[in-house]
């Protein structure tokens, strides 16, 4: 939410197309807004009027296994869209779990890991860092 906001004041277009976090919806209704957001993705990708493309929590989205998404985010064609981008276009994917095949051909993978969280102390989102 604080991403969208920041960016919204910068002017940089972003389109936010999940629908929340998996136990909040049906595995049909997330299935539904995967095969959407990658249409869109996808077309996105072979945009040539795009420099940068942010695909934010692709990884996490690909990393589902609790209902099956290989029909309407399928990773074979994400690859071959990453691949077929134009040549100028640069692609930045977030989120957790990223498959190795993404991995292994990304130009520069980074990894954030909390050395010490207030979640784990039982405090919860805090306003204006997480929302």
């Amino acid at each position: 939410y604080g991403e969208a906001l920041a960016l919204k004041k910068l002017g940089v277009e972003m389109e936010q197309l999940g629908i929340g976090f998996t136990w909040t919806k049906t595995p049909e209704e997330h299935r539904n807004a995967l095969s959407l957001a990658w249409e869109k993705a996808r077309l996105a990708l072979s945009d040539p009027g795009i420099d940068l493309l942010v695909l934010d929590e692709l990884n996490n989205a690909l990393a589902i296994s609790k209902f099956p998404i290989e029909d309407v985010l399928p990773l074979t064609e994400v690859i071959d869209a990453i691949r077929s981008r134009p040549a100028h276009m640069h692609i930045v994917i977030t989120g957790r779990d990223a498959k190795p095949e993404l991995m292994e051909m990304a130009d520069l993978v980074s990894s954030i890991e909390a050395t010490k969280h207030y979640y784990d102390e039982g405090i919860g989102a805090v306003k204006g860092l997480e929302f």
